[in-house]
């Protein structure tokens, strides 16, 4: 069996989900207090790039076993009706994500397609992880 092409597959997994775009995703942070935001990126990521303002840090690799409330790693933040918005660096791993997180029964879950770059090209605030973060890059 062949290797499925990723950015073929993460094509196919956008027609499928909600995907936001920078100024649906500020409308929604402006009527919903109570949105969750994730940033699914590694945490070297965050630490060297910054990130959205707001955002909760879930890394990828964890996801599903922070948002099942029946694993150890559960985290409580997460709800199964509550609106959560994903972003990674570009949009391909916040999608899967999504989809992974609707597998496991999360209705109301969407990424913003640009992802973090995008967001931080497009003139966006940028929270400034490193100076908070325990976590540092050693020469």
């Amino acid at each position: 069996m062949p290797i499925k092409n990723i950015f073929a597959e993460v094509q196919a997994v956008k027609q499928k989900i909600q995907n936001l775009t920078i100024e649906q995703f500020k409308a929604e942070c402006e009527k919903n207090p109570d949105l969750l935001l994730l940033d699914i990126r590694e945490i070297q990521e965050r630490v060297d790039l910054g990130t959205i303002p707001g955002a909760l840090h879930a890394p990828r690799g964890m996801l599903e076993f922070w948002a099942d409330p029946a694993s150890v790693y559960y985290r409580d933040w997460f709800g199964e009706d509550r609106r959560t918005v994903l972003f990674c660096a570009a949009g391909g791993r916040s999608a899967l994500a999504v989809k992974a997180l609707e597998d496991m029964g999360f209705t109301d879950v969407a990424h913003l397609e640009v992802g973090f770059n995008g967001w931080k090209e497009a003139g966006q605030s940028v929270e400034d992880v490193r100076a908070t973060s325990r976590w540092v890059r050693r020469e």
